[in-house]
């Protein structure tokens, strides 16, 4: 019998532990049930609703300070390619002048 990839980080090397399936790389643990809806993709809108996905153009609608610096990602700042990632700030991006940033769906606006 073949065990499923982790739905978290898609390695192969799960293993059972009772009901459960567990993966040793990063420790996450999913019953074989519900499996395959963990592995579905997350749903993330922008401020306005829009669904966003993987490789969008995003627009920021708000000043946002940049912490730990003196920068400021100025309103209308144009950000292209998004990634989208799990956590508080579920936007992963590059910003010309500022660099690789992490936003929230909640402060920018679908292009």
């Amino acid at each position: 019998m073949t065990l499923p990839a982790c739905p978290k980080c898609h390695s192969e090397y799960t293993y059972e532990d009772g009901a459960m399936l567990v993966c040793p790389e990063c420790a996450h643990e999913w019953s074989a049930e519900d499996g395959a809806a963990q592995s579905e993709v997350k749903v993330v809108k922008d401020a306005v609703g829009n669904l966003l996905q993987d490789g969008d153009s995003v627009s920021v609608i708000k000043d946002l300070k940049v912490k730990g610096s003196s920068l400021v990602v100025k309103v209308g700042t144009k950000v292209k390619n998004i990634r989208l990632v799990d956590g508080d700030h579920d936007i992963d991006c590059k910003i010309d002048g500022i660099g690789a940033m992490k936003l929230k769906s909640e402060f920018v606006k679908k292009v």
